[in-house]
This record gives structure tokens, C-alpha cells and sequence, in this order.
């Protein structure tokens, strides 16, 4: 009977180390997969604590990588456009998710150098997005491009607040993951 419970306890201890083999080989492949270098302009780089980059300087990314992580379309008004406008773009929990960050801070910086920053919290699916198209057309540094990021003011009266308005970054250049 002791022979039953020792060869029972190997088979067992074999099937779960052949589990957790599995599992690692499946994580490690999926971490291993480089992010594609971008065919276009460069219109974002992410740089810092992110596991995913296509070159030295972090992730350098045209409008077609951003959009291969999911374009949504947001309906909202702000404080500087007249009306509701349809904002087409990436979420910034969708990217940041994408490139594997892991830090606690975002500092985003626009072309001019006004930079805000955020805690990396506050990049929630519903929340941020990164646009760069507004009612059907993309967005160019004379309106407030190549990235904008905007909040869902109409849908989450949470966001209608001087600090998140003060974080709706227009000229969106680049992110650094801070620690």
C-alpha cells in the first residue's frame, strides 16, 4: 500500500511539472514576440519600464501599430470644441498593456515640451484615449495632433475636472513608464 501512495504522489508530482513546464514555455513565447517596427512616421515613442520595444530607444510607433491595439471610437464634448465630437484612437490602458509597462507613473510630453504627468492607475479600460482621428478626419499638429488624449467627459462626470483637463494632452509626442 505505501508503494500505491509514493507511485500515486510521483504520477501527480509529474503531471503538475509538466503543467507548470507548459505554462512557462506558453508565457515565455508569448513575451519573447517582438513588437513590429513601424512601416510609417513615427508619431508616439514609449519608452521606460515597458517589457516590448522595437529599438533602442524604447517603442517607436506609426498610426497602424497604434491601431493594431484596438481603435474605439469615443463620443464626448470638451472644453475645446464646440459640441460632441467622434474621437477615433487607442485606449491608453490598451497600449500600455500591449507594450507590458509596469511602473507607476506616466509623464507624456507633447511636441511643444509641456509635459503632464499621471499615475499609471488612472490608465483604465472606459478611461483615456489616445486619439488621432476627430470626426472622421486625423488629427495634424495644427489641431491639436498627432495624438490627443481625451478623457470620456460625457459618459464619466468624473473626468469633467481641472485635473483631467489638465492631462488632456494635445501634440502627443511620447511616454516614459516612470518607476
Amino acid at each position: 500500500m505505501h508503494l500505491v501512495n509514493l507511485g500515486a504522489r510521483l504520477g501527480r508530482a509529474w503531471a503538475l511539472s509538466l503543467a507548470v513546464v507548459a505554462v512557462l514555455q506558453a508565457t515565455a513565447g508569448a513575451r519573447a514576440e517582438p513588437l513590429a517596427a513601424p512601416a510609417g512616421d513615427v508619431i508616439l515613442t514609449v519608452h521606460g519600464q515597458i517589457a516590448h520595444s522595437n529599438g533602442a530607444q524604447g517603442a517607436a510607433l506609426d498610426r497602424e501599430l497604434l491601431k493594431s491595439f484596438g481603435v474605439i471610437t469615443l463620443h464626448t464634448s470638451t472644453i475645446w470644441t464646440d459640441g460632441t465630437s467622434a474621437f477615433e484612437g487607442v485606449e491608453l490602458a490598451a497600449l500600455l498593456e500591449h507594450l507590458g509597462a509596469s511602473g507607476s507613473v506616466l509623464r507624456l510630453v507633447a511636441l511643444n515640451e509641456y509635459a503632464v504627468e499621471l499615475p499609471m492607475s488612472e490608465a483604465v479600460p472606459g478611461g483615456p484615449l489616445l486619439a488621432f482621428r476627430m470626426d472622421g478626419k486625423d488629427l495634424s499638429p495644427r489641431d491639436k495632433g498627432p495624438l490627443w488624449m481625451i478623457y470620456p467627459y460625457d459618459t464619466n462626470p468624473a473626468y469633467k475636472n481641472e485635473v483631467s483637463y489638465s492631462r488632456s494632452i494635445w501634440q502627443l509626442t511620447s511616454i516614459e513608464v516612470l518607476p
